[in-house]
């Protein structure tokens, strides 16, 4: 069993909170990097990715990959590389996304729920569970012998 390492635990009351635990969380990162979030729809997980992109890849507009898979900011160091994959069922449907061809970009992966058998040895974890219309309870820990923030 993968070793976790509790970060972070942050009680967020609104988009612009969940939006600085992002930012919090990529002040940590650099290019290879795979994030995996959790949480039901419409908990915030695309606000969190735009806070990452806010310092990750800068002026960038963040939208949610539903129907692309992928979305891509930045460039150099600095790419984002935000997927959905919801829609993910197997280790084909990774492939035919070319998600092997962005190990060196930052990987930030919604639904990863979707996909436990591709998520790499050490990753970051971020879960987020709606506790209110405006609460959110946004917890981040590093999964793994990575290193530690």
């Amino acid at each position: 069993m993968a070793r976790v390492k509790p970060m972070f635990q942050i009680l967020s009351h609104s988009v612009g909170e969940t939006e600085a635990a992002g930012m919090l969380l990529a002040s940590h990162l650099t290019a290879g990097d795979f994030v995996a979030l959790y949480g039901d729809l419409g908990a915030g997980k695309t606000a969190f990715v735009r806070g990452v992109a806010a310092l990750a890849a800068p002026g960038c507009d963040v939208t949610s990959p539903t129907y692309t898979l992928v979305n891509e900011y930045g460039e150099g160091d600095g790419r984002l590389c935000h997927f959905d994959m919801y829609r993910i069922d197997s280790e084909e449907d990774l492939e035919s996304i070319g998600f092997e061809d962005y190990q060196d970009a930052i990987r930030i992966a919604e639904w990863c729920e979707k996909i436990p058998f591709a998520l790499p040895e050490s990753y970051y974890r971020v879960t987020i569970e709606k506790l209110s219309p405006e609460e959110r309870m946004i917890v981040i820990e590093r999964v793994g012998e990575g290193r530690v923030c």
